[in-house]
């Protein structure tokens, strides 16, 4: 399961590949210099070691959550304007009239969350026998509860089985699959760390080049 007490030693996304987000470093530095922390008591503070506080400010790494977390606790603000996010221009409530269903491999999935965000929250579909088979692994988080049904959750070698009300939360570089365990499916919801990864990299169908 994912643990967010080392931040020191969550994997990060490579800055040169598609998942980097340019924001951050800047960001990261304005602000420490604004709670006036030096570069070497800031890393201390996070549990990081200076050099690897420089790499995230110069943009030569990407911060995970629990880095993001911890680092908003230390310079007294929050992970949104971590990211850069106007939270002025974005609006905090999402009506269900306006979450349009987005099918894919099988599971119908709708945005219960702002677009942009450092998460990405989620109201999810997974109808029985649907992408069962294709394990996933892919940096970030991820925090699912079951609202109805029962699901089939493997994560490595364990497989778990959740009923209404139960809920998981792992580190995505755990190999990891989803399914329904009842021909009626499961209805979940279901957070991830849209940071570090993308809806297209998640178990909301196949990737190209996948077969179910």
């Amino acid at each position: 399961m994912g643990s967010m007490s080392s931040p020191e030693i969550e994997p990060e996304a490579d800055s040169t590949g598609p998942q980097a987000l340019p924001v951050v470093a800047p960001q990261l530095r304005a602000l420490r210099r604004r709670a006036s922390l030096t570069l070497e008591a800031a890393a201390r503070t996070a549990g990081l070691s200076p050099a690897h506080l420089s790499r995230l400010e110069t943009g030569q790494r990407q911060p995970s959550l629990p880095m993001l977390l911890a680092l908003a606790r230390i310079y007294g603000t929050t992970v949104s304007e971590l990211l850069g996010e106007t939270v002025a221009d974005r609006d905090a409530v999402v009506r269900a009239a306006d979450m349009e269903p987005t099918t894919a491999g099988g599971w119908t999935y709708w945005q219960a969350g702002a677009p942009g965000r450092g998460m990405q929250a989620l109201r999810v579909h997974v109808p029985y026998g649907a992408q069962g088979d294709i394990v996933r692994v892919h940096p970030g988080e991820e925090w699912l509860h079951v609202l109805e049904g029962r699901l089939r959750l493997q994560l490595g070698d364990t497989t778990h089985r959740l009923a209404p009300g139960d809920s998981a939360h792992f580190d995505s570089l755990t190999p990891h699959r989803i399914a329904a365990q009842d021909q009626g499916g499961v209805e979940l919801l279901f957070v991830h760390t849209l940071l570090q990864s993308p809806t297209a990299t998640l178990c909301l169908g196949p990737t190209p080049g996948e077969t179910p």
